[in-house]
């Protein structure tokens, strides 16, 4: 798989991110911290829909809504 790692990772060795690698029909996701471990995976309009509600409403400063 081709992971890649998001622009927006940063600070330390840059791994408090997550990655993501496109499968035919998915998406994968893993933690970098610990690439060994068990990844998720997103039907490809699901993980596309994800993306583009946090987009839209992005969090303010890391925490979460509510």
């Amino acid at each position: 798989m081709n992971w890649r790692k998001s622009t927006y990772s940063g600070g330390g060795d840059g791994d408090t991110c997550v990655e993501i690698a496109p499968l035919p029909t998915r998406i994968a996701v893993r933690d970098s911290k610990a690439p060994a471990r068990a990844t998720l995976s997103f039907p490809t309009p699901a993980f596309t829909a994800l993306i583009d509600h946090l987009k839209e409403h992005p969090w303010s400063e890391g925490r979460l809504p509510g």
